[in-house]
């Protein structure tokens, strides 16, 4: 019979994903998000004859900001 508890094994647990991936996933969110924000901001400029507080890629990277923690920590 093997005695585990005196010779466990170490293994390495990831608590954060990788940089890379979480950049991967922010770059194609905040692409894709940026055709749809551009509309709204535009549609946007033209109701209210004036340019919003936000500009649509100041807009887009707040959407990305928001989404892709989302997909790491849901």
């Amino acid at each position: 019979m093997t005695d585990f508890t005196t010779d466990t094994p170490l293994t390495r647990t990831r608590t954060a994903p990788p940089k890379r991936e979480y950049n991967a996933y922010f770059a194609v969110i905040f692409l894709a998000t940026l055709p749809l924000v551009m509309l709204t901001w535009c549609l946007s400029a033209a109701r209210q004859m004036a340019l919003p507080e936000k500009g649509p890629f100041a807009q887009a990277w707040t959407q990305a900001r928001i989404i892709t923690p989302h997909i790491f920590h849901g």
